[in-house]
């Protein structure tokens, strides 16, 4: 009679055992689909916003090639104006005013500077221990 009902219980844990597998089977696998579908957006999104880096990248680029064209047009209207016109007033040639304003522009472009990797004087924690022994 224990045969039995050991043989019994091992059918009914089989059993059971068997509904639990496939209950969490399911949800495991169901889990393995949102994870690569997560993963797969994840690629899309980062290969959408490089493309979106790449694309403001070469838009500055045109823009900034067509503000070098524009000032280069207009430097050459100013001076074949001045040029064909010698003797046109200055008040009377549209170029004359604004080429002053373009080279004040151009030339404050050309000075600006790299920014210094360090800066004068100590700062921080080493600020009040220098202090200090400057004053000894």
């Amino acid at each position: 009679m224990a045969w039995i009902n050991t043989l019994v219980f091992v059918i009914i844990g089989i059993v059971i055992g068997f509904i639990v597998a496939r209950l969490t089977m399911r949800d495991n696998a169901q889990q393995k689909d949102l994870k690569k579908e997560l993963e797969k957006s994840r690629y899309e999104l980062e290969q959408y916003r490089q493309e979106l880096v790449d694309h403001f990248a070469q838009s500055a680029e045109l823009l900034d090639n067509i503000s070098r064209d524009y000032s280069k047009l207009y430097q050459h209207m100013a001076s074949t104006s001045a040029e064909l016109m010698p003797n046109l007033p200055e008040q009377d040639n549209p170029f004359a005013k604004r080429i002053s304003k373009i080279s004040e522009v151009t030339e404050e472009s050309n000075s600006q500077e790299q920014p210094r990797d360090y800066s004068d004087g100590a700062s921080g924690l080493l600020k009040n221990a220098e202090q200090t022994s400057k004053a000894s």
